[in-house]
Parts: C-alpha cells; structure tokens; sequence
C-alpha cells in the first residue's frame, strides 16, 4: 500500500469538497478518484464513498464513476464489496435516470454466498426502489427476464429476485409503490407466471392478489382465468401423472379465495367435470406421500360452493354422481347383514376378521358436498332418474347408519376431554373426523326429501383452521346442524334394519388418514409452465444456473450489461 497514494486521495477529496460552484473545474482530481479503483484494499475503499459522494458534480463521467464503482462489486474482498453496493444508492439518489441501471446490478449481486453481503444489497435494493419505485422495479424485472432468457440461465438470481419483490414490496405498502409502479407490477407479474415453478407463482400471485386486481370483481375475475390458463390446458392432461395433477391443484387453491359472489368458479368446475372427474379411474392416485385423489375432491368441493349457472348441468352432476358412488358402501343384503362385523370388533392391522365396509369418510363429504352444491343450481335433475336415485339413497342410507355410529361414539369422546387434553392433536383430529361425519349426515337429508332438497348449508371441514377452535368437545352436532341449516332442528335419521356402528377408541390408520387436515406443497414439484400456458413435465424449463469465482458469477455469462 502506497501512503502517497492514500495521502493523494485525501488531497483530492479536501480539494473537490471545498470547491464548492467551481467543483467542476477539477475534473482531473475526480478522475484520480476513479483510478483509486485499480488501487490497495484501502484506497478501493476510500475511492468507493469519494466516488458517491462527488457523483452528481461530474455529470459528463457518469458512465466511468458507474463503471468503476460496478469493478468494486465484483471484487475479490467481500468488505471492498460491501461498501461499493452500500454506496451504490447515493449515486442514483437524485439522478433517478440511472436507477434502473443500479437496480439490475443490484439485483445479479442477490446471488452472493455471503449471507451479510445479500443483506447490503437487499438494503440497497429497499433505498432505491424506496426513491424511485417504477425505476427499481424496471431493473429487477429486467434482471429477471434476462436471468432466464440468456443462454446461461442464472436461476438463483430469478428465485431472489422474485422472492425480493414478494416479501419488500407489500412491507413498504402504497406509501411508495404508486400507480405507475403498481401498474408495472401487474403487468411484468402476468409475464412471469407464463414460466414460473410452484414457489415462484405463489410469489407472484400475492402480489397480484395483494395489487388492484385482487381488491376488485373484474381484477379477481382477471387473476382466476390467468390461472385457469395456467392449471389446466385440455391438449396437455396427463392424469396418471401426479406431476401434473399437483400443479392442477395448487393452482385452483391460489384461486379458490378469489371467488365470491360477484367471481363465480363456473369455467373451474366445468374443466373439473368435463376433464378431470370424467377421467377418474386414470388419476394418479398419490404424489409425494399425498392422496391426490382426495385433494382433487377437497379442490372441487370449494369450487362448487361459488359455481354460476352451469351449461349441460344433467351431465355435469351424473359425473360428480358416478364419482361419488365409487366411495359409497353397497348396503349388505338382508341374510348377509348379521355376518358384518361391527366397526368396533376390527382391529388397526387385521385384515382378515372384517367384512364390513371402509368407508372413506373424507371422500364422501367432498363427492356429497359436491353433488349438492351443483343439484343446487338444478333441483330436478337428481330426481328425474329414478332408477339412479334409488340406487344413490340405497347407499346413502347405509352410510348414514355407519356415520350415526362413528358421530355418538365421537361425541362421547370429544366431550370427556377437557383443558390440555382437549387441545391434543389426536382429539383436534376427532372433533375433524366429528364435523366431516355430521356434514355427510345433513348433507344425506337433504336427498332423502320428497323431493330432494338442497337448501342445508354446511361448512366443509377442512375447509379453514377456525373449524378446530368453533367445534369444541361441548358443542353438540345437531346444535352446528341446526345453524348451518336455519332455525328447525333436524331429527337424526332412523333406520328399522340393523345395527348401528360405533367407532372404536382408536381410528384405524386409513381412517385417520383420510380425516387428516390437508396442507398444500409449496414447491414440491420442479415442473415447468411454458409462454403457453403448457405444462412441460417434471424434466423441461429453465436449467439450475450456478455460480462459482467472483470473475464468473454468470457461468461465462457477463457480469453486467453495458449501457
């Protein structure tokens, strides 16, 4: 290290910062400062606040102060870094024409291995688009499309970056991010869910939602057919996939609280019935330890609450009818009936002393759900076959005689719980299991009317967490019956034949599973979704780009795009 060349610098600053309206004159004392760049650790250091610091009074060496103060980015000492990207928002401060200029280098230093150094540059990042909103978001955006679009993709600069403007953008609120910087947000957002992968989307469409468009009827209608384009392309269904299922459902769930009543889910629940539904034998029926069959019903089920009139409606229920039937328990033949085993003589892991029924109680209150909803919008049309109705309450009957058993059983014991063993997981998962029951009962009323009815309102059991905290262990089920479905209360229903089952102490293992509380993946599948809206398939899209030395962040791609 050169003390002349230290001594040097602090000459030139004392003489730039006295110079005060003749600042200009010495331009050779700025231009010194710019060389310090090549310098020791130390002048690199100094060179980096002087270089800010005089930015603005030498407006006809903008392009080198910006250039030497990017070679401090990219030096070898993580320290030289640090101060260059905490200096770099002072130099757009009052000259916003260079923000988007910062903004993108900002944006490719997101990809650093230094936890503190990404620190700094989210800092910087918050100043800048704090000064000028439209000129930051214009840089990252650009970053972000250039990170995939260039033949040496850098993935890790796009996942930050997209991950940047998800958590930085709704924290400082519509204090700073103004129209036209709301305006670029929705439009650059659309962009990026042509090709975006499960984590990147829910970024996305939070920011979407928490936009304009998620505050109004025509902007919430708008986002749910950019998902539906998204979820389902009729060209590219591979149902036995369970790749492409899972990018199905977690897409509709971005969509499903978009709908109200003004945003009905009518195109959702005709691409369920006409394509999904309709294929059920061929669905994959698990994907990363999930039963994906059942997600698809819980999926399904939210979308009818909020479906509009619906074309072809005969059709439509006949196929969630054929579905439903699949979980429905055939009724046992009068001299057969006294061989089945009561639900409480089975055993979890015995599989050869039962012949009765595993009913799948989760399915059935998705499928029944369902059903009603969409026999809602045409009451005539369960009725006007009654070869099929008869065979539907044949075995709704049975059903309801076995969830008689399973709800007395689950009251009994939901209701002898108190203080800490009432907030246990396995009791949660009881009053769950007591919900899911009591739904089928009402549910099954209804279609057991002359002639059947579908006026009864229930709240799905999964459906929200709040379930857990309204249905405590002292509530009675025919008293949330009687809320769900007005003022009269119902008496149970009563059958003359057979006994009715009781659910034993402990739930067998499919039973739990299938009464277990469903959280969705995040970034589960590594599929991609094409400009054309097309699924790709779990081994296409964008490669992983990586990064190594500090002279080859892009992987041979340019650090920096010159302007």
């Amino acid at each position: 290290m050169s003390a002349d060349n230290i001594e040097k610098l602090y000459q030139n600053y004392g003489i730039l910062a006295d110079a005060k309206d003749d600042i200009t004159k010495h331009e050779q004392e700025y231009l010194e400062i710019l060389a310090a760049v090549k310098g020791s650790d130390k002048e690199k250091r100094l060179a980096s606040q002087f270089i800010a610091k005089f930015f603005n009074s030498f407006p006809n060496l903008t392009d080198q102060a910006i250039e030497a103060q990017f070679d401090l980015c990219e030096d070898d000492d993580v320290a030289i870094r640090k101060q260059a990207i905490k200096d770099l928002p002072a130099m757009c401060k009052n000259n916003k024409e260079h923000t988007t200029r910062i903004a993108d280098i900002l944006a490719q230093l997101l990809q650093s291995e230094d936890v503190t150094e990404i620190n700094v540059v989210t800092n910087s990042l918050v100043t800048i688009l704090k000064n000028d909103p439209k000129g930051t978001l214009t840089g990252l955006f650009s970053q972000i499309h250039q990170s995939t679009d260039s033949e040496v993709p850098n993935e890790i600069v796009r996942e930050r970056c997209i991950k940047f403007l998800a958590t930085k953008v709704k924290q400082l609120g519509r204090d700073v991010i103004d129209k036209d910087a709301e305006d670029l947000i929705i439009a650059e957002g659309k962009k990026i869910l042509q090709d975006s992968v499960a984590e990147e989307f829910e970024h996305i469409m939070d920011l979407l939602t928490w936009s304009r468009l998620g505050k109004t009827p025509a902007g919430k209608k708008e986002m749910t057919q950019l998902i539906a384009a998204l979820a389902f392309t009729p060209d590219d269904w591979h149902p036995e996939d369970p790749e492409y299922v899972d990018r199905l459902i977690q897409c509709t769930q971005h969509a499903i609280p978009l709908f109200t009543a003004q945003v009905d889910s009518t195109q959702f629940v005709n691409i369920f019935c006409d394509h999904v539904l309709l294929r059920w034998n061929d669905i994959a029926t698990t994907g990363g330890g999930t039963d994906l069959k059942l997600e698809i019903l819980k999926t399904f089920a939210e979308l009818t609450e909020h479906c509009g009139e619906i074309e072809n409606a005969q059709d439509k229920i006949n196929i969630v009818y054929d579905v439903l039937m699949n979980y429905l328990p055939e009724a046992p033949v009068e001299n057969e009936e006294e061989n089945v085993v009561k639900e409480g003589d089975s055993k979890p892991d015995d599989t050869k002393s039962t012949t009765a029924p595993s009913l799948q109680f989760s399915h059935v209150e998705c499928a029944l759900f369902a059903l009603h909803s969409l026999c809602r919008k045409a009451p005539e049309t369960l009725g006007a076959d009654t070869a099929r109705l008869k065979s539907l309450r044949l075995r709704l009957q049975y059903t309801a005689r076995l969830t008689q058993g399973y709800i007395k059983k689950l009251k009994e014991v939901t209701q002898s719980k108190k203080g800490e063993d009432a907030n246990t997981e396995e009791n949660k998962l009881k009053i769950v299991a007591l919900k899911t029951t009591s739904n089928i009962n009402t549910l099954i009323r209804d279609i057991f009317r002359t002639p059947p009815s579908f006026k009864s309102k229930v709240q799905l059991s999964f459906q929200t967490k709040k379930v857990e905290k309204e249905i405590t262990p002292s509530n009675d089920t025919d008293d949330k019956e009687k809320q769900s479905s007005g003022s009269k209360r119902h008496r149970p229903i009563t059958f003359d034949n057979g006994e009715k089952k009781e659910l034993p102490e402990k739930r067998t293992r499919s039973g739990d599973r299938n009464l277990k509380m469903y959280t969705p993946p995040s970034g589960k599948y590594s599929s991609r979704l094409n400009n054309s809206g097309r699924f790709s398939g779990p081994n296409s899209g964008r490669g992983r780009g990586g990064y190594g030395k500090r002279d080859s962040w892009n992987n041979g791609a340019p650090f920096r795009r010159r302007y």
